[in-house]
């Protein structure tokens, strides 16, 4: 099955640092490393997460970096320590599989740290800032 085609233009990436804009940009993100390009037959969506990882070391390196960006965010949301502690575990984790040569991408393709992240962002958005949810996110929100 082929991918149903995008509505209009890619969107903008909100800057500010309200809640509503954070959760829109941590899901952009989350899309481009989980789900950016749907592998056909199997139609599971694979994103750049997984792709860094075919690079050995670097790529694990970049992905983890770009999966921090979103430990960042969590932490200017003020997010508990506990939420922090899980959120580094997810990502730490992820470098591990990634530092694999290769065949890391396997192992790193079932366990994506940032979908987990992104829904302990979401929980704690959802508690602490209920305003930010978003009813109709368009082709980027995932919940």
């Amino acid at each position: 099955m082929a991918d149903k085609p995008r509505s209009g233009p890619i969107p903008a990436i909100p800057l500010a640092a309200d809640p509503v804009s954070v959760r829109q940009r941590l899901i952009m993100l989350e899309h481009l490393l989980e789900g950016l390009v749907t592998i056909p037959g199997i139609n599971r969506k694979i994103g750049l997460d997984v792709m860094l990882d075919i690079i050995p070391a670097a790529g694990s390196t970049v992905g983890a970096v770009m999966g921090a960006y979103m430990l960042w965010e969590a932490r200017n949301l003020g997010m508990t320590r506990w939420q922090m502690a899980r959120m580094i575990g997810n990502v730490g984790i992820d470098f591990g599989l990634g530092l694999i040569p290769w065949v890391g991408a396997i192992p790193d393709y079932f366990f994506r740290s940032n979908t987990r992240n992104m829904k302990i962002i979401k929980r704690h958005l959802d508690r602490h800032h209920p305003a930010s949810a978003i009813i109709d996110g368009g082709p980027h929100a995932r919940s």
